[in-house]
């Protein structure tokens, strides 16, 4: 007999002991709940039909589910011996090697690969039928939900929630690029404004005595995936806080879903464990994930060792794979951990993955869902920006290290972003020794540290009040300076505030068009002047500062001349000695009787010693902003000289000067002219007749003569 003719009598005669099996097997059918049923299947055959032996087996969803468990969970995110990727992250089952019907080792037949059929009932226990052959173990390859009702990849426990199968490993289709492309916060295109009514339900949701009670209490609102995923991520992030006291005494906590609930309260594990929970009775594909953070108590450069200090969730969402952490999405707690605070973080909701690499560093490379993925010394080494940096609008920093170095003293730092932003810093604590410049489309810093060593420096940002009236300045961007070299020269004024000089923010004040845009106005002898042009209805307040007592309030405003012609403002400083200085500028408008509100600075210096510039003459409440002093500019006059005046008046009668004696000017050409002696007199008026039919004068002007 040749080799074709003993296999299938072989085959034959296996076929009847397979019959008699399936018999006997056919007896013992009433076997307790959770064991397999095993038994063969036989075909009938014609006559060119080859008779295939196969293994039949019949088990009950939970024990096929839960020995699926056990074989992924040998495995490092859900691959290992015997499975290869697909290009997509999917495992894909190596077929058995075995001798094909030649002798040869290769690939068992095709339909030893048969996908087993998971039949979904409306009723009753869900039931896995897989075929094997006979010389095979079984192995679980691929699921199907079949029957009404039922959806793909999922069946129904006793409860009426939807079974979910173990999560697969992130492929290509999950990855985004990285850095941060800066097209949105999030990894799916989300509407916040449609989860309006969602959120405001799931918040009041009063549901504690069980996990299943309270996910079908939030699922009556939620008909999407997404939804589903939104509505549990709104409840525990405002009803679970963060538990202080159990982080410090690990003994008094527990993990496990329906602990955190009854407690409401548990520390990062449980707030991962819940969120996993609740998805999967949802239906939701959800895999906690653990590794480093930059959170509580991260010092900047700081290396990561040892067993990971964190924990969040991906979940499963319109084909692929999103991260958040409900922990962070909470609130947060103080500086001495030992008080939390709710505090709603809408960024850690699907966060973009190249924006959640930023403080998040899973223990599997693969739930970065990067391309590519970061090593462990990037993440270390790159810059932490909090969440606030990207829900304010800002898309970048530089330089992208956290730790600079001064050069000549000198450190820079600059910060990207959308319109509509105000900035502040403190290095060390203060920001007195920096120079901090706002641009229309973000800001840029210069500090000076005054002692050498490392300096903390701290970016802080908020929206302009035009955009947010009661925001606060918030934490964005943290370095660490390394000063080697203190350049002594850069010390500033105490009154100098932060930002200087001219920006869109003056400008949105009012004041346009500045002819010095940059924040230092360099003066070799002590004089200087600047021109805007003003918006309409703008009254406008100026006053020089500086350290030490040479300035009072008073003199500070008399160094500063205002000359006002039409929309147009010019502004004369003369500084009385060399140093540092701040011109600040306040306004109002004009017909508002309230207050004059702080808009911006300049920073002046002068370094030539021989400088000494005597105030500008005191004006009263009858000099208007559109007079004009062409001469004498100085407050203080010669004494026994004769001094030409010229002034620019309009709608006044007669003008005179008082001194020893009086001294009428003339007008001539729009302007008032004459000379007055100053012998005799320690002060000099100019006082206006503002009608002629009037028999009075007023005062406008107050001059001073020097001392003999």
């Amino acid at each position: 007999m040749g080799c074709a003719g003993r296999e299938r009598a072989r085959l034959a005669k296996a076929g009847q002991h397979s019959r008699l099996r399936g018999a006997a097997e056919a007896r013992r059918q009433h076997r307790r709940p959770g064991h397999e049923l095993m038994g063969t299947m036989d075909f009938k055959t014609d006559a060119s039909a080859v008779t295939i032996n196969l293994l039949l087996i019949v088990r009950p969803e939970e024990a096929a589910s839960k020995e699926k468990g056990q074989r992924e969970g040998q495995t490092e995110g859900g691959r290992g011996a015997g499975s290869e990727g697909d290009g997509n992250g999917n495992s894909r089952s190596q077929p058995p090697q075995g001798p094909d019907l030649n002798g040869r080792r290769g690939p068992t037949d095709p339909c030893e690969q048969t996908p087993p059929i998971t039949l979904g009932p409306d009723k009753g226990t869900q039931v896995t039928v897989e075929i094997h052959h006979k010389d095979t173990s079984p192995q679980l390859i691929k699921r199907l939900s079949l029957g009404k009702g039922s959806q793909r990849l999922r069946g129904h426990d006793n409860k009426g929630f939807h079974k979910t199968e173990a999560p697969r490993p992130p492929g290509a289709k999950d990855l985004h690029a990285y850095p941060w492309d800066k097209s949105s916060l999030k990894s799916m295109p989300v509407d916040l404004q449609q989860f309006e009514k969602l959120d405001a339900y799931a918040l009041k949701v009063n549901v504690k005595n069980s996990v299943e009670e309270l996910v079908k209490a939030l699922l009556k609102q939620a008909r999407t995936d997404l939804e589903k995923v939104r509505a549990i991520w709104m409840w525990i992030c405002h009803h679970i806080e963060y538990d202080v006291v159990g982080y410090h005494n690990k003994s008094q906590l527990s993990s496990k879903p329906r602990d955190v609930l009854q407690m409401g309260k548990s520390i990062c594990e449980g707030y991962a464990e819940l969120f996993e929970h609740m998805c999967s009775l949802a239906g939701i594909q959800c895999k906690k994930l653990s590794g480093h953070a930059k959170g509580h108590g991260y010092k900047t450069g700081q290396t990561f060792t040892g067993d990971s200090d964190h924990a969040w969730n991906a979940v499963y969402l319109e084909g692929r794979w999103h991260l958040l952490d409900s922990t962070w999405g909470s609130g947060s707690v103080d500086d001495s951990f030992t008080k939390f605070t709710y505090r709603y973080n809408e960024f850690y909701f699907l966060t973009h993955p190249a924006l959640f690499i930023n403080n998040h560093f899973p223990d599997n490379s693969n739930w970065q869902l990067l391309k590519p993925t970061l090593t462990l010394k990037e993440f270390e080494n790159n810059m932490l920006h909090s969440s606030n940096f990207y829900m304010l609008g800002l898309l970048a920093a530089h330089p992208e290290t956290p730790i600079i170095q001064t050069v000549n003293g000198k450190a820079s730092v600059s910060v990207d972003c959308r319109p509509g932003t105000l900035f502040m810093f403190k290095l060390k604590g203060t920001d007195e020794h920096g120079l901090m410049t706002l641009k229309k489309r973000g800001m840029k810093l210069d500090v000076y540290p005054q002692k050498t060593g490392r300096h903390k420096l701290e970016i802080f940002a908020k929206p302009s009040k035009a955009e947010a009236p009661d925001d606060v300045y918030k934490c964005v961007v943290e370095y660490v300076v390394e000063c080697e070299s203190v350049d002594k020269a850069m010390r500033f004024p105490k009154d100098l505030h932060q930002p200087v000089g001219p920006s869109w923010f003056s400008e949105r004040q009012g004041f346009l068009q500045p002819s010095h845009r940059e924040p230092i106005l360099h003066t070799n002898d002590g004089r200087c002047s600047l021109t805007f042009t003003l918006g309409k209805d703008i009254s406008v307040l100026t006053s020089l500062h500086t350290d030490g007592s040479s300035l009072t309030e008073d003199m500070g405003r008399r160094h500063v001349l205002q000359i006002h012609r039409g929309n147009q403002i010019e502004l004369k400083v003369h500084l009385p000695h060399a140093g540092n200085f701040v011109l600040k500028f306040y306004s109002k408008k004009k017909s508002d009787p309230g207050n004059y509100d702080y808009i911006f600075n300049y920073l002046i210096r002068c370094l030539n010693t021989e400088v000494k510039w005597p105030a500008f003459p005191r004006s009263y409440s009858k000099w208007l902003q559109d007079y004009e002093i062409l001469e004498p500019l100085s407050g203080l006059l010669p004494a026994n000289r004769n001094v030409q005046f010229k002034l620019k008046m309009h709608g006044v009668a007669k003008v005179l000067v008082q001194a020893e004696n009086t001294y009428p000017l003339t007008q001539k050409k729009g302007c008032w002219e004459g000379t007055c002696n100053t012998s005799g007199c320690r002060e000099v008026f100019v006082m206006v007749h503002e009608n002629a039919n009037h028999s009075f004068y007023s005062q406008v002007l107050k001059y001073e003569v020097e001392t003999q």
